[in-house]
Order: C-alpha cells, then sequence, then structure tokens
C-alpha cells in the first residue's frame, strides 16, 4: 500500500536509527502522545533498537484510557434501561466500571452493540423508532467529526430517538497539563499526527514557544517513528524549540476545514474530567445548546454517584509519562487483559497492554 508499506523498510529504519546515534550526545526523553505510537515503539521493536540516552515516555493520547470511571458507569446505566440500545466502538466495552463493565452488561443482557460508525447508530434509530438509540461518543479530534455529523444528520432527517454521551478529549490542553505537573520532566514531543490531520497544527505553536520545547507531528510506522525522534533529537542538541511536521503526506498545516466546521457547528469546548489524571481546563468537546436535545446526559437525567479508582492502579501515573507500566506492582499479576484494574491494560492503545502483549521486546530492552 502506497505511504504505508514504504515507511516499513528496514533499509530506512537502519539509515534513521544510525543517524539518530550519530546525533545523540547526551540523555533526552521525548514523550509520544498518542497511544498508537506507542504499540508501534513496542510492537516494532523500535525501543530495544534506540541509543539508551533517546528514552521514550508514553503519555495519555489513549482517549479510551482516559475515559472517566463515571462516564464508564453512566454507559453500563442507559444500556440496562429498558428500550435502550447503547451502540459504542468496541474497544470501550472491555474498560472496567466500577461495578462492571459494558461486556459484563452485555453478558446480563444489556443490547450493545458494536458499531464501526457514529451514522450507522442514526441508521439504527430510523429503523427502531421504538427504542432509544445512545451512541457512547468517546475520543480525541480525530472522532470527533463523525459524531458530530451523526448529531446533523439525526436534525436533518428529524430523528428524535437518537443521542450521544459525550466524553471526548481534546490533545493540546494535555500537553499542556503533562508540562505543569511538578513531576514532569519531558524535553520534548511527538504530536499525533492523526489528530493534526483534522485540526492541523496551529494550537501547537502556543505549546512550543510557552514551554520551549521541540515538539515535532509525527506518523505511526516505524519509519515515521524514527525520522520523528531523529527531527526531535537534531532540535534537543542544536538547543532549539520549533514545531516541525514529519507527517507532511498527511498533515496539512490548516487540517481538514470541513471536518472543523462539522465540529464547530456541532460542540463547543468545555471543560473535562480525565480518568486518572483529574479535570483539565478546557480540555473537551460538549455538545452546544442548539443539539442539546441529542445529549444523552440530559435526555436521560443520568446522575452516578462518583466512584473511586483502584488504589492498587497507577494508570494516572502511566499516562502523565511518570512511571512505566512494568514499574506497576500489578502489572501481569492482579492486573491483565482478562482482569484489568484500570484501562490501559485493555485498550488497544493502552501502553500496559501493549506492554503485556509485546512483554518479551520489552525484556529484552531491560536486558541491555
Amino acid at each position: 500500500m502506497k505511504y504505508l508499506s514504504e515507511y516499513r523498510t528496514p533499509e530506512l529504519v537502519h539509515q534513521h536509527l544510525t543517524q539518530i546515534k550519530k546525533t545523540v550526545t547526551q540523555p533526552w526523553k521525548i514523550m509520544e502522545v498518542c497511544g498508537g505510537q506507542t504499540h508501534s515503539l513496542v510492537k516494532n521493536g523500535i525501543l530495544n533498537l534506540l541509543p539508551k540516552e533517546v528514552e521514550m515516555i508514553h503519555g495519555p493520547g489513549c482517549p479510551v484510557c482516559v475515559t472517566p470511571l463515571n462516564m464508564i458507569d453512566k454507559a453500563v446505566y442507559l444500556a440496562e434501561q429498558k428500550g435502550v440500545i447503547l451502540c459504542s466502538f468496541g474497544d470501550m466495552l472491555r474498560v472496567p466500571g466500577s461495578k462492571k463493565s459494558l461486556l459484563q452488561a452485555k453478558a446480563n443482557g444489556a443490547d450493545i452493540r458494536i458499531l464501526y460508525s457514529p451514522l450507522e447508530a442514526v441508521k439504527l434509530a430510523q429503523e427502531q423508532p421504538e427504542r432509544e438509540v445512545v451512541f457512547f461518543a468517546v475520543g480525541f479530534e480525530t472522532t470527533a467529526p463523525a459524531n458530530a455529523l451523526s448529531v446533523i444528520q439525526a436534525k436533518q432527517l428529524g430523528v428524535t430517538n437518537y443521542s450521544i454521551l459525550t466524553s471526548h478529549v481534546l490533545v493540546p490542553p494535555a500537553i499542556e497539563a503533562v508540562m505543569e505537573d511538578e513531576e514532569s520532566n519531558i524535553q520534548a514531543f511527538l504530536a499525533a499526527g492523526h489528530v493534526c490531520t483534522i485540526m492541523g497544527i496551529g494550537d501547537y505553536y502556543p505549546l512550543v514557544d510557552r514551554y520551549n520545547i521541540p515538539m515535532v507531528v509525527t506518523g505511526f510506522e516505524p519509519v515515521d517513528l524514527l525520522q520523528g525522534i531523529l527531527m526531535t533529537v537534531q532540535q534537543l542538541e542544536k538547543g532549539e524549540a520549533k514545531l516541525e511536521n514529519q507527517y507532511s503526506r498527511v498533515v496539512q498545516a490548516k487540517g481538514n476545514p470541513r471536518a472543523i466546521k462539522a465540529i464547530e457547528e456541532v460542540f463547543e469546548i468545555v471543560n473535562r474530567e480525565w480518568r486518572g489524571i483529574g479535570t483539565i481546563p478546557l480540555s473537551g468537546y460538549e455538545l452546544r445548546l442548539d443539539y442539546r436535545t441529542y445529549d444523552a446526559n440530559l435526555k436521560f437525567e443520568v446522575a452516578i454517584p462518583i466512584a473511586k479508582e483502584s488504589e492498587e492502579c497507577i494508570a494516572g501515573l502511566v499516562l502523565k509519562g511518570i512511571k512505566k507500566p512494568q514499574e506497576c506492582p500489578q502489572f501481569g499479576k492482579k492486573c491483565t487483559p482478562e482482569k484489568p484494574l484500570g484501562a490501559p491494560m485493555v485498550s488497544s492503545e493502552g501502553a500496559c497492554a501493549a506492554y503485556y502483549h509485546f512483554h518479551q521486546a520489552i525484556q529484552d530492552l531491560e536486558a541491555v
């Protein structure tokens, strides 16, 4: 596949690794924001291949992982209501709530359906007007356009039995929260290419200037990541701090104007709670007043008591890059994908899941 297979070629991987090793002269800590990048780094053995001076820190860019416990409980509550069909992306089903996951609720008889698009949920609502269809709208800016379009379409079609349970979060405020944390020692960032494909790169310039840090918008294939790391190390070694775009074959400076227009029509920016991290100001989307009739929180008057996270889970420290997954005493013991204590162990973008499934690569890294 063009623009994919050529970014996995061993020759280019070797060239970038050689250049990184020639360039680096001192230790650097670089955070890859996106969980997809984390999985690629671990799965492809890149962490093992990098020189010891370059330490990759795994960031909070896993939307499933940062969806609050209370929001999972709300989704379970709605799924168990008579006449409700709860629709969701598949990676949300095994995330633990305070008492049960959506998968457990489904096993107990709740009508929960895995869909690939919220537009499918609108169609389902049309086909079953006697049922209430709720889509669990989770994700970063990447999935926001589709969720926005589903609400716009429902309104245009006059579908009144459709709503979304919104838990959208935004990347730039998360980077700011990481940098403001007193325990943070991050010196540079790899920014998530898919988010920038939607939103563009304009929101990252102020962060680069405020914190005087290099930031490189990066893709997800091995060559993408190594080129992004090389560009970052080159800046660090020169004492520079600027925003660069490694993923230029996909990311345009202004992003996708039509997607941004849909987002801005439907959503407004609000404070948002992040699981394991806490509330980050102006870090999430909520439905605007004109679309509040499609807000499942309001439609069903959902009021769920706030439950405490497991005291044994250090997911918050992992998401902020302060701890690595294997530093958790329960990693691979009490916390496994089959019986997780926290979301990072079950999400397809969770750092704990990446370390668990590719544990041999991590063991090899520790042995070096």
